[in-house]
């Protein structure tokens, strides 16, 4: 009998964090012949740091950190590859109650609208300043997160400079809600069960949701040690395989109950099964007794959610370049497009038949429907992937983009 292979994996308490746990705890990892044993880590700081120094060969990961830590930013030079998303969508932004309800007086309504709850917040963060009272603060889960980003890119395209007009700090997910209650900030940009833990305890409320400011976009991944990665490609290949078989399971609305009794055990997100179930239905209280359903809101396997379109990794990047993070030279382009590993996920999924896109990339924001294209293996459905104020991403157009989102923000 062929001995297991051996795999050491951290991930944070957060739902996206599922198809990891699911591969693990429901014996998917076991039928590829690995024995995975799971870390859970409080920080993404950890998962970030202990990758770095060979404690994990994997981890759950934001989608911008193995690029980070492949262009120098973190304190521990790791290079890190991604050859596995881990879904698409799943996070909001929730305000504090005082918040929201200076919204509404400049016209938001609990309709996840991206742009009005962007304008709102506009009105009333000028309507703050006016006044000299402090600049809004709002907490993001680390500086190279997808939270970050799209937070930014959500108040930057609505006009408000993230800059200048708000204070944007780093807290832990888990801690979100309570910092939120304690008024240690305003709001906050985090996945899911930390907002619906806010409209739970009734001091927060959701304004929008990743799903309406950029459908079906890119959220948390599978980083890998490359060094470990080169050293034992079968293993790799294995656990690979062992994703997408827990992914499909856990995208199944049949599994639901399930895979919430597994995620609310202490040593994961230790939260009743309730609160998990807007991530898995896309039924979200928005608080105030407000209610909407969102489609696609979270996409553990459906329309290539586990692809690492290069494409993904492209947009980070130009987000990193954007907001002074890393300097945009041919150099640092080409490390954000080698970071994400498309070549890996074929070679591994292959023999299974399944469908895999043709193309490394994808023009973001392009499908406004639900789109079939072109893949081997069985059909593939893709999309939609719009952005909310309808700009496009074309991974071949790079230059173009940044200098494009430069003069906005200097406009702004």
């Amino acid at each position: 009998m062929t001995a297991a292979h051996q795999i050491t994996a951290g991930f944070m308490p957060l739902f996206d964090s599922a198809v990891l746990v699911a591969a693990g705890e429901l014996g998917f990892a076991a039928r590829e012949g690995i024995d995975l044993t799971l870390h859970r880590e409080t920080s993404w700081a950890n998962i970030r740091d202990r990758i770095a120094i060979g404690h994990f060969h994997l981890a759950h990961m934001l989608g911008p950190m193995p690029l980070a830590c492949n262009l120098g930013l973190t304190p521990l030079a790791s290079e890190t590859i991604v050859p596995f998303s881990l879904g698409l969508g799943g996070n909001c932004v929730t305000v504090s109650n005082t918040v929201w309800a200076g919204m509404v007086a400049h016209g938001a309504e609990a309709d996840l609208d991206p742009a009005r709850a962007g304008a709102a917040l506009r009105a009333l963060i000028r309507e703050r300043a006016a006044a000299g009272r402090d600049p809004l603060r709002f907490a993001v889960v680390h500086p190279h997160s997808g939270h970050n980003y799209e937070l930014r890119y959500w108040l930057a395209a609505c006009g408000i400079d993230p800059a200048r007009e708000i204070e944007i700090v780093i807290v832990p997910p888990p801690f979100m809600a309570d910092a939120l209650a304690t008024g240690r900030i305003d709001g906050y940009c985090a996945g899911e069960p930390w907002n619906s833990a806010a409209v739970a305890a009734g001091t927060g409320h959701i304004v929008t949701v990743k799903a309406r400011i950029w459908r079906n976009s890119p959220e948390k991944v599978i980083g890998v040690r490359k060094a470990w990665a080169d050293e034992n490609p079968e293993a790799l290949a294995a656990l690979l395989r062992a994703l997408h078989h827990s992914a499909r399971w856990c995208q199944d609305p049949a599994n639901r109950g399930e895979l919430a009794a597994v995620m609310a055990q202490a040593g994961f997100l230790g939260l009743p099964p309730a609160v998990q179930m807007p991530i898995l239905t896309g039924h979200l209280r928005l608080g105030g007794g407000a209610e909407r359903t969102i489609d696609d809101f979270f996409l553990p396997f459906d329309k290539a959610a586990n692809f690492p379109w290069k494409s993904h990794a492209l947009w980070f990047y130009t987000q990193m370049v954007r907001w002074g993070h890393v300097a945009h030279t041919p150099e640092n382009l080409a490390i954000a497009r080698n970071c994400y590993r498309p070549d890996l996920y074929r070679s591994a999924l292959k023999p299974l038949g399944v469908a895999l896109p043709g193309a490394n990339s994808k023009v973001e924001g392009a499908l406004q429907v639900a789109t079939a294209v072109g893949a081997t293996g069985a059909g593939l459905v893709l999309g939609p992937d719009g952005f909310f104020d309808g700009q496009i991403f074309d991974p071949d157009e790079v230059d173009a983009y940044i200098t494009g989102q430069k003069s906005a923000r200097a406009e702004a």
